[in-house]
């Protein structure tokens, strides 16, 4: 007999992820951008939505149950750049299976 593993839509587990932009590197800096996903179609975000972030840090969404599972590679400026204006970068995915 052959062992089948279930897939999520069989179990009915679906994923919600929340990328959060912090101030700096720490996930205990304050949060400055986000974006939130959700995968089970019950709540429809979207950009601007909303004028106070989900967590004010990244350990406090960690605190509430979200998993970490990508932060952004930290790269020094290109020499004379250091002062640009130019994307979030410290980007932080996290994601709760439900």
């Amino acid at each position: 007999m052959t062992a089948t593993a279930e897939t999520p839509l069989q179990t009915g587990l679906r994923q919600q992820v929340l990328v959060l932009y912090l101030a700096s590197s720490a996930l205990d800096a304050r949060v400055v951008g986000w974006s939130t996903y959700d995968g089970t179609g019950e709540t429809h975000p979207t950009t601007g939505d909303s004028d106070v972030p989900p967590y004010e840090t990244g350990l406090d969404a960690l605190k509430d149950g979200w998993r970490l599972f990508q932060a952004s590679q930290l790269n020094p400026p290109y020499p004379g750049h250091e002062y640009d204006v130019s994307f979030l970068k410290h980007e932080f995915f996290f994601e709760k299976i439900v």
